[in-house]
């Protein structure tokens, strides 16, 4: 699998922030996906899909962008983040509004795979407003699926991290989220980006959270901008740094994680 967070694309591929082309990074990552040897099943894009207010020409240019994944027949998923716009995205990427909506007003997504299932989620509040909320509506879901859908490891997949003591930056349900998916013992990773940070660490109840890199531009000078590399594993998934400059000294580090048992 490939993990990709805030991309941020602008109609105008030559737009530049930080320094960074971000259109030539998502053209780079998607030239290195479709040269690995083997293909991933599929790639999820955790939020953050456009450069600032989800303008439609910013989606244009992301699905062009992504249209060699696409033509090879490889998967994407997407979820937005709080620089997307939910109308715009859907109306540039009308798959993901095809068939009934299982929560209204919020793209969310249900993907099955061999060695987990994969649960897309959708921490948008509002364009433009930094922190993110799930809420009760779009949680009650994720509990009826996770419940659904107990035989397989569970991922869960989000744009804001999930620190709510940062409450200006933060997923604001966090501890709700929290409650909900340690309790269920299949859930056993957590993925989301926001930060720009590229960190792995584990909650006290062995769930692994996974802070996903930027592809665009980081915040912190010598940090490492790219994407993630995931291969699910019996018992575990292992992680590989991808970074968008290869010279970068974490570029290829591997992270191993184990599943939490139950």
């Amino acid at each position: 699998w490939a993990l990709l967070a805030d991309l941020h694309i602008a109609a105008d591929r030559a737009t530049a922030q930080r320094g960074i082309v971000m259109a030539a990074h998502l053209e780079q990552v998607v030239r290195e996906l479709l040269a690995l040897p083997r293909w991933p099943a599929g790639a999820i894009l955790a939020g953050d899909l456009a450069l600032n207010s989800g303008q439609a020409g910013d989606y244009v240019a992301l699905r062009e962008l992504l249209e060699p994944l696409r033509a090879a027949g490889l998967p994407v998923h997407l979820a937005p983040g709080n620089h997307d716009h939910r109308e715009r995205l859907r109306a540039a990427f009308p798959e993901m509004a095809q068939g009934p909506q299982p929560v209204a007003d919020r793209c969310v997504g249900f993907v099955a795979s061999a060695r987990a299932n994969w649960f897309v989620l959708d921490s948008l509040d509002k364009t433009l407003v930094s922190p993110g909320r799930l809420g009760e509506a779009q949680l009650s879901w994720l509990a009826q699926m996770l419940d659904a859908h107990a035989d397989k490891p569970a991922l869960v997949v989000l744009h804001h991290n999930l620190d709510a003591r940062n409450g200006a930056f933060a997923l604001q349900d966090a501890p709700v989220l929290f409650a909900l998916i340690r309790a269920r013992p299949q859930v056993k990773a957590c993925v989301f980006g926001h930060s720009h940070v590229w960190s792995v660490w584990q909650d006290p109840s062995g769930i692994q959270c996974i802070n996903l890199p930027p592809v665009a531009y980081v915040f912190q000078k010598g940090d490492p901008a790219g994407w993630v590399h995931a291969t699910l594993e019996r018992g575990g998934m292992t992680l590989e740094l991808r970074c968008v400059d290869h010279d970068h000294p974490a570029h290829g580090e591997i992270v191993r994680l184990l599943w939490r048992r139950g």
